[in-house]
Formats: structure tokens, C-alpha cells, sequence
């Protein structure tokens, strides 16, 4: 068997993962509360209290499930915002490097992400990675799918066994799909979730993509 069928395939998210994008979301996330009034969020309270599905998140927050109008304002603002900043993003320390380092060592990679995809591939293009990842896969229009369904879809066009997957991400939900399909995950701090939030799901937790790599071969 080739080396490459022995190691893992790497599954990474994009946003809060190889994408350093938090500052934007805490923006987009406060420019949303703002139409309504609320309170202004600090990145700590955002860590803590971050849920998907997102109405979920505002609930906490709200003490209530925000009405239709309340939600399409807040969404449209959230993504407006958002995508204004978005392109001014980095990627998270060390992202290029590993992606380069382990397609150049004959592993595979593929990027996974609830991002639209008409507005994530552009994206990856420009930060020069689109090459390193064997597939990348953002949200198909008008799907309403969670990561999980997305997750399926995903594996069935990569047509990578599910025990040599290893999802790595910032979120529970990328854990949550991760074992929808029987697949492994390390979740990084540099996202959407404290590390005790994180912590609480269940698999391995790092506050670094490099560890987040060595963690992740380790994984059988």
C-alpha cells in the first residue's frame, strides 16, 4: 500500500479554521444586533454562547427565537457586512504552509464549508490554496442542509473511506458531522468557540493548525 493511502485525509473548514476571519464575524454579529437594539457582543461572550443553528445563537442572546422580520433583518445585515470584510481576511498562521507541506508529502486534503459556494471558491482562489485540496465544496445554492448532510455529500464525491477521515474544525457542528459519517475530528480554538465550549463536545481540542495536524495523524 502507498504511503499516501496510509495517511489521513484531511476534511478542514474554512471559516474561524484556515480562514482567520473572528474579527469580521464579531463585526457582522454586532452590526446585526445593532437594527434591533441589543446589546454589543465581546468576542469572549460570542465564544461562549455560539450555537448553530444560528436562530438558536440568537435566542440565547435574545431570551426568545427572533420573529421573520427580526431574523431576515439580521441575516441580510450579518452577510452584508460580512462579505465586505471578508476579503480582507488572512489566512490563520501556518494554514499555507501545512496545506503545501502535506500535499507535497503525497496526503490529500479537501475543504468543506457552509460558506455559499459561488462566494467560497473565489475566495480560496485568491488566497492561492485552491490547489492543495483534492475537492472544495461550499454550500450549493438554496440548500438549507446543516454541516452534517453536507458532510455526506461530500465523502460520497471524495470516495475516501470514512475511517481515514479527520475533520478539522473550529466548531461543534464540525465534530457533530465528523461522527454523523463515522469520521474522526480535532477542533481548533481560533474560531467560533472557547476552548471550554469546545472541550465539552468530546474530541481532541488545539490552539494551533499544526497541532491540529499532529493531533489528527495520530488519530486511528
Amino acid at each position: 500500500m502507498g504511503k499516501q493511502y496510509m495517511k489521513k485525509h484531511l476534511v478542514w473548514d474554512w471559516n474561524g479554521t484556515l480562514l482567520d476571519d473572528i474579527a469580521a464575524v464579531i463585526g457582522a454579529t454586532n452590526a446585526a444586533f445593532a437594527e434591533l437594539g441589543l446589546e454589543q457582543l465581546t468576542l469572549e461572550r460570542y465564544r461562549e454562547l455560539y450555537t448553530v443553528p444560528v436562530p438558536k445563537f440568537y435566542e440565547r442572546l435574545m431570551g426568545r427565537l427572533p420573529t421573520d422580520a427580526e431574523w431576515t433583518l439580521m441575516d441580510g445585515t450579518f452577510h452584508r457586512y460580512y462579505w465586505e470584510r471578508a476579503e480582507g481576511c488572512g489566512l490563520t498562521a501556518g494554514a499555507a504552509e501545512l496545506l503545501a507541506a502535506r500535499q507535497a508529502s503525497g496526503a490529500t486534503q479537501s475543504l468543506l464549508s457552509l460558506a455559499p459556494h459561488a462566494e467560497l471558491l473565489p475566495l480560496v482562489r485568491r488566497h492561492g490554496i485552491a490547489e492543495r485540496f483534492v475537492r472544495v465544496d461550499g454550500r450549493p445554492d438554496r440548500s438549507t442542509d446543516g454541516k452534517s448532510g453536507h458532510m455526506v455529500r461530500h465523502l460520497e464525491a471524495l470516495a475516501v473511506p470514512a475511517e481515514r477521515i479527520v475533520v478539522i474544525g473550529d466548531a461543534a457542528d464540525d465534530a457533530v458531522a465528523a461522527a454523523h459519517v463515522g469520521a474522526k475530528a480535532v477542533l481548533f480554538t481560533g474560531g467560533s468557540h472557547s476552548r471550554a465550549s469546545l472541550e465539552r463536545v468530546g474530541v481532541p481540542v488545539v490552539d494551533s493548525l499544526e497541532e491540529a495536524v499532529a493531533v489528527a495523524e495520530e488519530l486511528v
